[in-house]
């Protein structure tokens, strides 16, 4: 059977500094079998030709509207700011085109519900890009957890450092927003967002959560400009809970970056055994990650050495080769019927985690997931 090539549409791409420059291409660019990026469509035409001559694309779009509305376009991705993400992934959607949207889904619950209820009613697939879940090292320690490397899980427990919350942003233009809660885009949605749909896709949902958010550091200093903005988005978030089996979770992520470049510890002890993932800070989905295990009698943890084959195909940089893993189940997924990228409804329970987490912060109470 010859594989289709779908030809995507980029909404959001700036050569050069821009999450699409960095990821996107490169890994569509990876799997040429199953995808054609088309075009790119900005704020302006002007923009979109510029995008398009510096990275080498057929078309520019004067606008979104233009591209979703273009019979060549089979994809939409959206790689814009989350305030952003509801009206143009609900355009796509109602033109008739498939999605692929970077996390968050929307700006809260109620946008990502909605937006998945217009994905289902109009029967196209809308992919979210949680891509933690499809990193090799994610990938092969779901499968030692489901073989039973460390028995019955008991409990797991992650500290890590979540990047830009820390006091210092390198540039007012591209991390302002990130310091305004009502954006977003907060250490709680991004890294441990990320990290949540890695740790749940391991071990399973929640079952109740209980939480800490707090903003220690209540301004910032902006290192192009050397002015000082005003930050609501919390640099503390403290998370505990239970899971639908009975473990136990513990989290602690806090703002900026580890000392040594040792930003990520997430253990997993059980009954036979323990599981430790380690990495340079808290943004799963983009840092390299390492596993160390041991069990029994051992004292010692031991490198756990993902096979190549998790590897194979896929560019060798973590951000486009977890980024083209995503992209390569959504080929699968619109070519076989299959189920396997993670889709919006898997956005919408990661976003209820989310606001479970809020709630209980606010209330002071425990919250159960339903």
């Amino acid at each position: 059977m010859t594989e289709q090539r779908f030809k995507v549409g980029i909404v959001g791409l700036q050569p050069g500094r821009s999450w699409a420059a960095r990821g996107h291409v490169p890994a569509l660019r990876a799997l040429p079998e199953s995808f054609e990026i088309a075009g790119v469509a900005n704020t302006s035409l002007e923009s979109s030709q510029a995008a398009a001559a510096a990275m080498g694309l057929p078309k520019a779009y004067a606008n979104v509207a233009e591209m979703v509305s273009a019979p060549e376009i089979d994809i939409v991705t959206v790689t814009v700011k989350v305030t952003h993400h509801l009206e143009i992934v609900k355009a796509a959607i109602e033109a008739g085109k498939h999605v692929y949207c970077e996390w968050p889904l929307g700006n809260g619950l109620a946008e990502a519900e909605k937006l998945a209820a217009v994905a289902r009613a109009k029967g196209v697939l809308g992919v979210i890009g949680t891509q933690a879940r499809v990193a090799p090292e994610i990938e092969y320690l779901k499968k030692l957890i489901a073989d039973g490397f460390v028995g019955e899980v008991l409990s797991t427990t992650l500290i890590a450092r979540g990047g830009g919350w820390g006091g210092v942003i390198p540039q007012k233009k591209d991390n302002a927003y990130l310091l305004d809660k009502a954006g977003g885009a907060t250490m709680l949605t991004i890294p441990v967002g990320h990290t949540l749909a890695a740790l749940t896709d391991v071990l399973g949902k929640f079952a109740d959560v209980s939480s800490v958010l707090s903003t220690r550091r209540t301004t910032a200093l902006v290192a192009d400009t050397g002015e000082t903005l005003p930050v609501s988005a919390p640099d503390q978030v403290l998370v505990s809970g239970v899971l639908t089996n009975g473990a136990p979770v513990s989290i602690h992520y806090r703002g900026g970056m580890a000392r040594d470049g040792d930003g990520l510890l997430w253990e997993i002890n059980g009954t036979k055994g323990d599981i430790r993932v380690s990495g340079p800070f808290g943004h799963a989905q983009l840092v390299p990650l390492s596993l160390k295990g041991a069990r029994g009698d051992q004292k010692a943890f031991q490198t756990l050495e993902v096979p190549a084959s998790y590897r194979t195909g896929f560019p060798v940089e973590v951000i486009p080769g977890n980024i083209a893993r995503n992209y390569a189940r959504m080929a699968k997924d619109l070519q076989e019927g299959t189920h396997t990228a993670p889709s919006f409804d898997d956005a919408v329970a990661l976003h209820r985690v989310i606001a479970a987490v809020e709630e209980a912060a606010e209330t002071e109470r425990r919250t159960k997931l339903t």
